[in-house]
């Protein structure tokens, strides 16, 4: 049943109030005006949805598009006929499958050295007490102020003096540790409640056996969280493999692509793009299935 209640007194009582039943036998109540603020900011973030995926729409438009179309004023909004040859051309010109795999090699190889170390790291700067605990994190973190342009021949004449130029290990090599990873996870340690750790110790665990069957299990968000950052900086990293890697075979997608746009006057614009969706497709459907976990963990760690 309708009451209504614009005769009543005071500023709450001027909307209409309808109050009904549901199924469990519990009155439901619905305020006027509601509903259509849910429709507005529901247009709004369609439009922002639009207009933040735009981009990579127009990136397919262009990969199935020949060179005429993409050049052709007014601009057409889709290819008269798609242009597959695009992508063909793409395995034509690169040894993608090779690089491709270096690409997965390197970012596996980071992901796991950084998920595991880091993690070990923040742990003990977060929970454990020692001497120059503050002092040694310190120094970690300002590793964060230098720029990675600083230690860049330091570190490929180490990478070179193991022998390592041209790998999957000497591009990972320099990965496998990072100081954003480390006060990541100190930051989400020191959120877990210390009640957890003291029942651990009481049960007779050492400070490995609270660290690798308690307080691991409980990060998980902060580890995802951590690896798809992870992977997604050693996927797209381009400055270092391309310093490391000489040959073809043994470059990442990164570098790959960056000396495919090398020969632009030869190159169409579509074959370009092409490979660059190629390229970026499993990075961005590891996203899209964990992308919840990556709100999640970023969100409980304290980073906004």
């Amino acid at each position: 049943m309708s009451i209504d209640t614009t005769n009543a007194t005071g500023p709450a009582t001027e909307a209409m109030v309808t109050v009904g039943r549901r199924s469990g036998g519990r009155p439901r109540v619905t305020r006027g005006g509601r509903t259509g603020s849910h429709k507005i900011a529901h247009i709004v973030l369609a439009l922002a949805s639009l207009l933040m995926i735009f981009p990579f729409l127009w990136q397919v438009k262009l990969s199935l598009s020949t060179e005429a179309e993409i050049m052709a004023i007014p601009p057409n909004f889709w290819p008269s006929s798609a242009e597959w040859q695009n992508y063909a051309e793409v395995f034509q010109r690169l040894p993608f499958l090779s690089q491709f795999w270096v690409s997965v090699g390197v970012t596996a190889l980071r992901t796991l050295g950084q998920v595991l170390l880091c993690s070990m790291a923040g742990y003990a700067f977060a929970r454990l007490q020692f001497r120059f605990k503050g002092v040694l994190l310190a120094l970690i973190l300002s590793i964060l102020m230098v720029p990675a342009q600083v230690y860049l021949i330091p570190q490929y004449q180490i990478i070179q003096g193991f022998g390592l130029l041209d790998t999957v290990l000497g591009i990972a090599l320099p990965g496998l540790f990072s100081a954003f990873g480390t006060f990541l996870m100190v930051q989400f340690f020191r959120t877990m409640p210390a009640e957890l750790e003291q029942a651990a110790r009481l049960d007779g665990c050492n400070s490995w056996q609270v660290f690798w069957r308690v307080m691991l299990p409980l990060a998980k968000p902060g580890l995802i969280s951590l690896a798809i950052i992870t992977i997604l900086a050693s996927w797209n990293d381009l400055l270092w493999p391309l310093v490391v890697a000489s040959t073809p075979e043994s470059m990442p997608l990164s570098v790959g692509l960056a000396t495919l746009q090398g020969y632009r006057s030869s190159i169409h614009t579509g074959v370009l793009m092409a490979a660059s969706l190629l390229a970026m497709a499993p990075v961005l459907i590891s996203f899209i299935i964990l992308q919840r976990r990556v709100v999640e963990g970023i969100a409980f760690s304290g980073l906004k």
